[in-house]
């Protein structure tokens, strides 16, 4: 019976120590989570992400689809990356493709997080934007399309460009 007793007890601390080794961080537990929830997540992997529709109404909020898949806009000044100013990295809250670097965000008083440079020239793709009676540049996630916001030309230098971007559809990484 004693026997038995240590055995158990061994075999306990032996799975806690294990398991204390390996907790991951909170970042990772972060990407764990969606990962769990969202196959098409992956701060990773760069492959394009091909989902319906449907699938994407399980995995995203509902204001995510309203804005990333029906190209909707949140309310201005309700972004909590608005006034947000942590070092680090913005990605696409759907699928975790990284979009923009916190050197390159500015205060435009516009009322949306605003960036003068993407990461790279695949983070998003560019599509002209012609609705509500204007003429203007849609940018979309460059792995799940999903719509980020617009671009415009009034932006500081070094780039003149302005990216407009609903905060619910980011994501951040502290640096």
């Amino acid at each position: 019976m004693k026997l038995i007793a240590v055995v158990i007890i061994s075999t306990s601390l032996l799975n806690s120590s294990c398991s204390w080794a390996q907790t991951p961080t909170p970042k990772q537990k972060q990407g764990m989570e969606q990962q769990k929830t969202n196959p098409a997540f992956s701060r990773t992997k760069d492959d394009k992400v091909e989902m319906n529709e449907e699938d994407w109404k399980k995995v995203l909020t509902p204001e995510q689809y309203y804005i990333a898949r029906q190209k909707g806009t949140e309310r201005p000044w309700t972004s909590k990356f608005e006034k947000f100013d942590e070092k680090g990295t913005y990605y696409c809250a759907a699928c975790g493709n990284t979009l923009f670097q916190s050197n390159t965000k500015f205060d435009s008083g516009c009322g949306w997080p605003s960036f003068f440079e993407p990461v790279t020239k695949k983070s998003l793709i560019y599509l002209q934007d012609n609705t509500h009676g204007m003429q203007r540049t849609e940018v979309q996630c460059g792995r799940c399309k999903a719509h980020l916001g617009h671009v415009f030309d009034d932006g500081p230098p070094p780039t003149g460009l302005r990216y407009c971007i609903n905060g619910v559809i980011l994501g951040f990484e502290k640096k």
